[in-house]
């Protein structure tokens, strides 16, 4: 079973990392010619990181029994 010490880690990697994509994204939105292929990969990469991102917020929010 993975702590939440680890998690915590894990999601500050991944919040860099999207922070990045979006430096990127912008980047190459502002070229002469833009390739679009890349940034199509770029974005989602993007989405793939806020799903995990999400994913893991909500393994440390503990469940509450209602």
């Amino acid at each position: 079973m993975v702590d939440d010490a680890q998690i915590r880690v894990r999601l500050d990697g991944l919040r860099t990392e999207h922070r990045d994509l979006d430096d990127a994204i912008a980047a190459l939105a502002f070229a002469v010619t833009p390739d679009q292929l890349q940034m199509a990969r770029l974005k989602k990469r993007k989405l793939r990181l806020r799903d995990e991102i999400a994913m893991l917020e909500d393994q440390l929010i503990p469940d509450i029994i209602a």
